[in-house]
């Protein structure tokens, strides 16, 4: 029975997640045998108390949150396999479990411009990794397509105060930037920050800010007013994958490997981004019907009832608007949709063609391959673990 210690963060979604991975692969290969160790012993005991207890525990294995500081050498010379979360910035030296950071940004910026946004700013840090790397891959994508980026990023590590919940600097910044403005946070929490410091300043949400998180903690995102829409990120599989690597590095007696990368895997919508910007008002209309109404099997035709444009003049100041014909535009978001339910459902294929406006599964399915280059079932076999 292998015995591993876990020194990270439970007390949200992201570590959660990771530790159901986690158990998740111990119960299929197991039983191992888990000590969660307190963050106390991290921030107040120090690194030789996390590796005298390890010891009189006789540990097989750490999987821990740790600065990237001088005192990890304290537990390889204590020769205990080792894998890291980047808390700050990345190790170079050891197995560690990071993210698809530049691919999340890449992520959130496709969403807005998607829906139609013009102007763009990012909320985050400089000295953390994991944000400032989401910032290059949002001011990257949208650079792509002409856009800049305004951004209110703080220097020092985040902050338990709550400043953000009384006029600052962020309301003031909030009420300089052009509107509407569609603005990504490096995670929920920062997100949350930005829908109070739109109360505070009177901003409206999502009508004049549209606000985005990352990491889709259910909590966070649903305590906000009004709910945050968040890309949702694949940690527990990273959780399972950080198993399956600790496995190998205690059985195989090696203390280095590969690292863990936990991808973005889909924009869950809630109502502070549910609204489309543009100044074009038929398009807005049409935006609108079709965000209302994509589960069911809609077609140009039903958008073109619903404004006083030819089919031409449509199709020509939705492409100006989004970027995208308005029948394209229809299958990527049912698509949307379908993802959303294959990453976070167990219906059928069948169920999810029905609830989203297919008469038939085969043109779904038929559908969901030539955007995603994949059927449906591979695509929730290779994303869910409860499907490996």
């Amino acid at each position: 029975m292998h015995k591993i210690i876990l020194l990270f963060d439970i007390s949200e979604e992201y570590g959660k997640s990771l530790l159901t991975g986690i158990t998740k692969y111990s119960k299929e290969h197991g039983p191992w045998l888990f000590c969660r160790m307190p963050l106390y012993y991290r921030e107040t005991l120090g690194m030789e108390k996390v590796v005298e207890f390890a010891k009189e525990w006789e540990a097989d294995g750490i999987i821990a949150q740790l600065y990237n500081s001088s005192d990890i050498k304290k537990i390889f010379d204590a020769g205990i396999p080792l894998i890291a979360e980047d808390f700050k910035e990345r190790f170079g030296n050891i197995p560690i479990i990071t993210g698809g950071y530049i691919e999340a940004g890449q992520m959130g910026a496709g969403y807005f411009l998607n829906k139609g946004f013009k102007n763009f700013a990012f909320y985050g840090f400089k000295n953390i990794v994991w944000s400032r790397e989401r910032a290059e891959g949002f001011e990257q994508y949208l650079s792509q397509h002409g856009y800049p980026v305004h951004y209110f990023e703080h220097e020092e590590t985040p902050s338990r105060e709550l400043w953000h919940y009384k006029p600052s600097a962020l309301s003031q910044w909030l009420m300089s930037l052009p509107k509407p403005i569609a603005v990504m946070a490096c995670d929920d929490e920062r997100a949350s920050h930005i829908t109070e410091a739109c109360k505070l300043a009177k901003i409206q949400i999502p009508e004049e800010v549209a606000v985005l998180g990352v990491d889709n903690d259910e909590l966070t995102c649903n305590l906000s007013d009004p709910p945050l829409s968040s890309i949702a990120l694949n940690v527990e599989q990273g959780g399972y994958e950080t198993a399956k690597l600790m496995h190998m590095m205690v059985e195989n007696n090696q203390l280095n490997s590969y690292n863990v990368i936990v991808m973005p895997t889909h924009v869950i919508t809630r109502q502070s981004t549910d609204i489309t910007a543009t100044t074009d008002r038929q398009i807005s209309t049409a935006l609108k019907f079709i965000h209302l109404n994509i589960d069911k099997n809609i077609n140009v035709d039903d958008v073109l009832k619903q404004i006083p444009l030819s089919r031409r003049a449509l199709e020509n100041r939705f492409f100006k608007v989004t970027g995208s014909a308005v029948y394209k535009y229809i299958c990527n978001l049912r698509i949307q949709k379908v993802t959303n339910r294959l990453l976070n459902t167990d219906k059928s294929i069948a169920e999810i063609a029905l609830e989203t406006g297919f008469s038939e599964s085969k043109n779904l399915t038929r559908l969901f391959k030539q955007i995603k280059g994949t059927t449906p079932i591979k695509y929730r076999k290779n994303n869910l673990l409860k499907n490996k």
